[in-house]
């Protein structure tokens, strides 16, 4: 079992490299194509070796998943090689150190509990949108504006309530953000990083196996295997109840519970943008006040 999950850990590695290489034309790196049809998109491995100053045999076992334990100079080459940022670096390394050191016993899930004092600072924050949301984007808990800020994502039951899903799946994520391409492509991102160092845990698993069934889009950007979605300063939503509004945009990582992030979505006071948080505030109160008044009678 335990050589099963080793062998799985080289496999995110070796894919990690395939993707990377498959996307980095030759013309990227200085290198000169010749005439005729290239069948190998991207680099080939060969091709890369040289560049990187390894065996062809070596980065083929790498990319099968059967080599686990590649040097530092030997990763920091790679990355050289394929141009990477800063972040992909990273996550190349992260990989290597996993499929190195790789424990038969996964680590536990991070906790979904919520503890009181951060609902009493979402409370606070009233009212810029603000909501914790965990590691796969499933929402544990929101004030009346964070969950309102997302239209028609308070129809969802609650377990059903996460971010991606709703980028994905929901019929009003599209008119909600003009620029849908651009989010989309920095939630996989964000996913597929998480996920290479995590690759076996459920709440990861369960949520990309969805959407990979339902979603053509997810499939297509998740083969792309990118980690550097960078998350915009600000955000344009085009809300139906209280129209185009551009807010600030803020990721926390909770301090002593791994795993869990606040999101929040400021305006400056007595702008347009800030009254259309107070409308969406009242409007996200109503809606939770009729929903206990339903469930209680």
């Amino acid at each position: 079992m335990a050589s099963q999950s080793v062998h799985s850990e080289g496999a995110e590695l070796g894919r990690y490299l395939r993707a990377r290489r498959t996307q980095t034309s030759p013309e990227h790196v200085g290198l000169t194509v010749g005439a005729g049809i290239r069948r190998t998109p991207g680099l080939r491995r060969e091709e890369l070796a040289t560049l990187a100053g390894i065996s062809i045999d070596y980065y083929v076992r790498m990319e099968r998943g059967k080599e686990t334990r590649p040097s530092p100079a030997v990763l920091d080459s790679l990355a050289r090689a394929l141009h990477m940022d800063d972040q992909e670096h990273q996550h190349l390394r992260e990989l290597a150190a996993r499929a190195a050191r790789y424990a038969p016993e996964p680590p536990p899930a991070p906790s979904r509990t919520v503890r009181p004092h951060l609902k009493l600072l979402l409370e606070s924050l009233r009212p810029n949108p603000a909501y914790v949301i965990s590691r796969s984007m499933d929402m544990l808990a929101w004030n009346p504006g964070g969950l309102a800020l997302y239209a028609g994502l308070e129809g969802w039951p609650v377990k059903h309530r996460n971010l991606a899903r709703y980028l994905f799946l929901h019929p009003a994520a599209r008119d909600l953000f003009p620029d849908w391409d651009r989010q989309v492509t920095g939630c996989v991102a964000r996913l597929r990083a998480v996920a290479g160092t995590a690759p076996d845990a459920p709440d990861l698993t369960n949520l990309v196996g969805e959407l990979l069934l339902k979603s053509a889009d997810f499939a297509g950007l998740w083969e792309r295997y990118e980690v550097t979605g960078r998350k915009p300063a600000q955000k344009i939503f085009r809300h139906p109840q209280v129209g185009t509004v551009t807010l600030a945009s803020q990721s926390l990582h909770v301090e002593g519970t791994p795993g869990q992030r606040i999101g929040v979505y400021t305006a400056e006071p007595g702008t347009p943008e800030h009254d259309a948080l107070l409308l969406l505030d009242m409007a996200g109160s109503a809606t939770s006040a009729h929903s206990t008044v339903s469930r209680h009678s």
